[in-house]
């Protein structure tokens, strides 16, 4: 497994330090603490972000009856993720995540474990291995039975924005009839949203490419939308107790999406 680099930050580190984990380090304290001052909306975004994965997911579970789930680009384990809440739902869910961080590596074996009736797996793979990741959550997964691929706040680390959409397009291809597409996403709508991606890009990190809202939703097209539709994170189906209210606009925009 590849060593844990504490010299420059990383996205899942980052990330995890903006919704209140304590699986970080200086360098991505740094930055964030920089990037607060830039742009504050992008601890809103993260939060926003994190309650719109539990509303997707119970949302496929409990309407669609949706129990697998391929989560690629894990992120740091905090609460509520994925396979919590779709079996809290239903407890025969089958979830496998996909990373590639040796620190997300480690939590992820620790804490992402399965009730007994259904199943969580990990694989130490990327966006990039569309073949590998797949042949490894068959391993779990049952491809010819609905899965619910989540990506979430990932693509933007894919420069070529047509090669981000032809990697969705590989991935949702091998998906049967009735499964779901979820992705969540930062956009360029405001300019504190360009600015603060441009420090982040500039801090050593790999980078993240924030891009237009249209460029976002377009990695849906030929699928079927659920109400509401590609919308900011916060104005999808919207529940009492999130943490960020539906009527504060952010700069990050969500939709799900069924395979025809």
């Amino acid at each position: 497994m590849a060593e844990i680099d504490t010299g420059k930050p990383h996205s899942a580190r980052f990330w995890n330090y903006f919704v209140g984990g304590k699986d970080n380090y200086e360098v991505d304290r740094q930055i964030g603490d920089e990037i607060k001052e830039i742009f504050p909306g992008l601890v809103d975004v993260a939060l926003t972000s994190r309650h719109f994965l539990g509303r997707a997911v119970r949302s496929l579970v409990a309407e669609q009856g949706i129990r697998q789930f391929l989560d690629i680009g894990t992120g740091l384990p905090t609460a509520d993720n994925t396979h919590e809440v779709a079996q809290r739902a239903a407890p025969e869910s089958r979830i496998v995540y996909v990373d590639n961080d040796p620190l997300v590596l480690t939590h992820a074996r620790a804490l992402l474990v399965s009730t007994p009736e259904g199943a969580t797996d990990y694989l130490d793979a990327n966006l990039y291995e569309p073949d590998a990741v797949l042949a490894g959550a068959a391993r779990t997964l049952d491809f010819d039975r609905p899965v619910g691929l989540m990506l979430l706040n990932v693509l933007g680390h894919v420069a070529d924005y047509e090669e981000a959409r032809a990697l969705v397009s590989r991935f949702v291809d091998a998906l049967p009839s009735g499964s779901y597409l979820v992705i969540s996403d930062c956009t360029a709508t405001s300019e504190g949203m360009i600015a603060a991606s441009k420090a982040y890009n500039a801090s050593g990190a790999v980078p993240y490419y924030v891009r237009s809202v249209e460029e976002v939703a377009g990695y849906f097209d030929g699928l079927e939308f659920l109400d509401p539709g590609f919308v900011q994170v916060t104005q999808w189906r919207p529940e009492q107790g999130d943490a960020v209210g539906s009527g504060v606009s952010v700069d990050a925009y969500a939709g799900v999406a069924r395979k025809p």
